[in-house]
């Protein structure tokens, strides 16, 4: 049988990546704590095994569930799970379930997904650890389930059957070396998702680690900022910091949205703008440095991208776990700074496409349309 999304096309290219320069860190990211990652191995994007090689046999059914869907990053990596699932005949069908901000939906989408014939199923766990118990259940009960991008901690093979995780860990390590190289002194803070989001907590512990060899950095802020990864709840977040810190010179950001309205705050009350981090930048944000690049005022940017290849990472994991192929790739993938406006990697713009566009997907400009029509 042949899959029930639409066939897509092969990739237009093979990427062309920037290197992060990682710093070396000591802890296991795979332990749950707040410690590094030493077990990552692998760039998003970058030498990627052939997902025909673990397709195996056995007809499966993927499923993929989100806690916060919706927006376009989220949309773009489903269709990159559907393009790279699409390169295994077997696959009869990719679910998808977007709990819309809602715990217990999450809890029951795991739940629902388990008793409907699901062979594979990738969780994004915007939820943390209360996820946990459905995923234990739904492995108990026979299903391939991956921890995808997020990592829960948790037992690998009880609580869940393997996880593939961004190394978020390494990027806020990045971007704490990317500010002590080039701001060395001054003051810092990060913005994040919701309240107790993981991956937002992630990304904080690798960026005080990274700044405690930069002792003239200082982070304002001991706890990330809460944004709902919203524009409109960023930016008065970051209004409030303005009026609070008279001086404020680079902020990291886990999303470009929350990066984009940070920018404007600043704007609207004449703020010089300090240097941003970033992970996963958009469109919008990408064409706003370009204008203020256009006049002289752009500002010193970088941000760790290719954030959403790694569904195809955990697709060819669960799909090589339930078929019983050996595959040879990390749990653990680290995310290369795609811009580096140091460097001369500029961010890309293009103003065709929609505000919160990700503009380093490894899907074709006709795949990409067709997202951006949904």
């Amino acid at each position: 049988m042949r899959p029930k999304f639409l066939p897509v096309a092969a990739l237009a290219a093979v990427l062309s990546l920037t290197s992060a320069a990682c710093a070396s860190t000591t802890t296991d990211a795979g332990s749950g704590s707040t410690g590094g990652s030493s077990e990552a191995a692998q760039v998003a994007g970058v030498d990627e095994v052939d997902a025909t090689t673990i397709c195996g046999d056995k007809p499966t059914v993927v499923a993929l569930t989100d806690g916060y869907g919706g927006d376009t990053w989220r949309k773009t990596v489903l269709a990159e799970l559907e393009d790279e699932a699409s390169k295994c005949p077997n696959v009869t069908e990719v679910r998808y379930a977007n709990a819309n901000g809602d715990q217990q939906k999450a809890i029951a989408d795991v739940n629902g997904l388990a008793t409907q014939g699901v062979n594979v199923m990738l969780t994004f766990p915007d939820f943390g650890a209360s996820m946990l118990p459905a995923l234990r259940s739904a492995t108990a009960a026979g299903v391939t389930t991956v921890d995808y991008f997020v990592d829960l901690g948790g037992a690998e093979g009880t609580d869940y059957s393997a996880k593939v995780v961004q190394d978020s860990y390494q990027s806020g390590v990045d971007w704490a070396n990317w500010y002590g190289e080039h701001l060395k002194t001054g003051n810092v803070l990060m913005l994040g998702g919701p309240a107790g989001a993981q991956s937002s907590a992630k990304f904080l512990a690798g960026f005080k680690e990274g700044l405690t060899q930069y002792p003239d950095l200082t982070l304002l802020s001991e706890d990330y900022i809460v944004t709902n990864w919203s524009a409109v709840d960023a930016q008065k977040a970051v209004a409030g910091l303005l009026a609070k810190y008279p001086q404020i010179d680079g902020i990291a950001s886990d999303y470009g949205v929350s990066t984009s309205a940070a920018v404007k705050a600043f704007q609207q009350v004449n703020r010089p703008l300090p240097m941003f981090t970033n992970s996963a930048s958009n469109n919008e944000l990408n064409c706003l440095w370009d204008g203020l690049n256009a006049s002289g005022e752009a500002f010193p940017f970088a941000s760790s991208e290719h954030t959403t290849s790694l569904v195809r990472n955990a697709f060819r994991r669960g799909m090589a776990d339930y078929q019983g192929v050996t595959l040879d790739e990390p749990s653990v993938v680290q995310v290369p700074l795609g811009i580096d406006t140091f460097a001369g990697e500029n961010p890309p713009c293009n103003p065709s496409y929609p505000p919160d566009a990700d503009m380093f997907s490894q899907l074709s400009p006709e795949q990409l349309q067709d997202v951006f029509g949904q």
